[in-house]
Order: structure tokens, then sequence, then C-alpha cells
């Protein structure tokens, strides 16, 4: 399968961690990025919540934009987590059957984590 995130000396030698080296480099760094500006946003919106009441931050978190800043949040810091945390299986563990196992384990655990989060941030924005 052609990638068009893979290195052109990539391609023809077919190297790469499961094939994917670039585009994993890649995406950390993407997520990287964005976490850092979403985190950024969001500890300013947790800031202008000091000592507001429940009421002012259950409306504050009910915001469409704010629930999306967070949403967004969600959804970068967990794909770099997966992704982080495969690159460390792949570099460290070298049983073929643990390997595969941990990273399934691994996206479980890290969908389990944003359908959570995102499930949180749902219901508070459509008033749940």
């Amino acid at each position: 399968m052609h990638s068009p995130m893979r290195t052109p000396l990539g391609r023809v030698r077919g190297l790469g961690s499961a094939r994917s080296g670039t585009e994993h480099f890649f995406l950390q760094r993407l997520t990287a990025i964005g976490n850092l500006i979403l985190v950024v946003i969001t500890l300013g919106i947790m800031i202008s919540l000091l000592g507001a009441g429940y009421n002012a931050a259950h409306a504050t978190l009910g915001n469409p934009i704010v629930a999306v800043v967070i949403l967004l949040l969600l959804l970068s810091v967990t794909t770099h987590m997966r992704i982080g945390m495969q690159v460390v299986i792949e570099d460290y563990v070298h049983s073929e059957g643990l390997k595969v196992a941990l990273i399934i384990a691994n996206t479980f655990f890290t969908t389990v984590v944003g359908l959570a989060g995102a499930f949180a941030v749902l219901k508070i924005s459509l008033g749940g």
C-alpha cells in the first residue's frame, strides 16, 4: 500500500516499523503542536473559572466553542498517547505475540479514555 507520508527511500525499500514510521513521526509532532495550543486555551478557560461556582463552570462548559476545544484536546491527547505508547511497545517488547497484545490493549485503552471524556463533555454541553 502506498502512503504519501513515507520517504521515497522508505517506499523503495519497504522499510519502517509496521510500514508506517514516517506517518507516526509526523502525526506525533502534529498532535504535540495541537496539544500545546489546546492546553494553553484550556488553561485559560480553567483560570477564568477560578472562584466561580458550579453553575458558572457548568455554563462555561456548556458553551459549544468551549466544548469543541475540549473535544479537540481529548482527540489530540489520546492520539498522541496511543502513538507514543505504540512506539515504546514496538521498541522495547521483543515477543511478537506480547507486542501485538499490548498494541491492541493500548489502542483499546486510549479509545475508552477518549470516548469517556467525550461522553462527559457532550453530556454537559448538551444539557444532560
